[in-house]
């Protein structure tokens, strides 16, 4: 048990460092490209992820705040909820009216349409002409 400890740790910590390198942005990568320390981190597999966390990366946290937490602090707008935003309560008001408009337009129009249906063929309305009778 013990010896498989001896090699899963460096293998841990080197896949952790390797892991951490990638998800490091260029610009907070010290010293060297960042490819180079991916290229340090594989090849010295217990030296090299010591050295990356050491001397490799910058360990403060940037001003635009690219943490996700630091992210939400910062940046969160005032609105949290749709319900509470006047704006969009008053697009819902406005799609409603146009909803109800519509819809009154399509109930007129098929009363009209019923209304032409019961009519009787003889009895046309005024300026409409009965259909030609076929004898």
């Amino acid at each position: 048990m013990l010896r498989a400890l001896i090699y899963l740790l460096p293998l841990a910590l080197t896949i952790y460092a390797f892991i951490d390198c990638l998800n490091t942005p260029e610009d907070e990568a010290r010293h060297l490209p960042k490819l180079a320390w991916v290229f340090i981190i594989l090849l010295f597999w217990i030296v090299g992820p010591i050295v990356w966390f050491a001397a490799g990366k910058l360990r403060h946290v940037p001003a635009g705040g690219r943490t996700p937490s630091e992210w939400h602090r910062n940046h969160r707008t005032t609105w949290v909820a749709p319900d509470d935003n006047p704006d969009f309560l008053k697009s819902l008001k406005d799609e409603n009216k146009r909803d109800e408009s519509l819809l009154k337009d399509w109930e007129a129009d098929l009363r009209r349409r019923e209304e032409e249906i019961k009519r009787p063929e003889g009895n046309a309305g005024p300026g409409e002409s009965a259909p030609p009778a076929t004898s």
